[in-house]
């Protein structure tokens, strides 16, 4: 998993507009741009808001500690896929939807979850890197931020069957259960801020 992934808010009525065979490519270029690299963007709480007009239909999350890398992603996967047995049912089922709509590969055995929302790109062929890639449009967010608040209460009771089960060695991606409520935090906040705003999700390998 030495792929990076950029993690997009995008104003999904704009980006739906965009000609299918194009969506692509526009998303991909209008994720970065020269307006961060010269620091004219907006940091806030680790979002990065384009200052340049043609590009105000979407924000950037960059998750704290991550660097852009998807590793750490892959092993908060990881170490729910080792947990969950042990949480009880109702926080289970919920987080079980949250991971599986953006990250984790779902609890069915040889049947990878997908993360991709139908329609939105006819072709993958325009892709800059492969990798793993989430399109969420606005009706999947909103649900998605549902299960988040029926799974936020209870987060903290993973505390302790995540360091029996799931803990990896110090200075790892994801040692312990404080660095994966962290990283799933994280996507909370993106979820959140998308739903806030009726946007959509989009991760891109980079």
């Amino acid at each position: 998993m030495g792929v990076d992934i950029t993690v997009l808010v995008v104003d999904w009525v704009h980006f739906m507009g965009i000609a299918p065979d194009e969506r692509l490519r526009v998303v991909q270029e209008a994720a970065y741009g020269d307006d961060d690299a010269d620091g004219d963007g907006d940091v806030v709480a680790g979002w990065v808001w384009p200052a340049a007009s043609e590009r105000s239909w979407l924000g950037r999350y960059e998750f704290p500690g991550t660097l852009g890398s998807y590793k750490p992603h892959f092993w908060a996967a990881e170490g729910w896929e080792r947990v969950r047995g042990a949480v009880e049912e109702p926080v289970r089922a919920a987080l079980d939807e949250f991971l599986e709509g953006l990250i984790w590969w779902g609890p069915v055995a040889d049947v990878d979850a997908e993360q991709v929302d139908a329609g939105v790109f006819p072709s993958l062929d325009g892709l800059w890197r492969s990798g793993p890639l989430i399109v969420r449009g606005p009706q999947t967010v909103a649900r998605l931020r549902r299960r988040w608040g029926e799974t936020a209460a209870g987060l903290e009771r993973l505390r302790v069957p995540y360091g029996v089960l799931a803990a990896r060695e110090p200075g790892q991606w994801i040692a312990g259960f404080e660095e994966f409520a962290e990283l799933v935090g994280g996507w909370a906040e993106v979820v959140g801020e998308a739903e806030r705003r009726g946007w959509g999700v989009v991760g891109l390998p980079i």
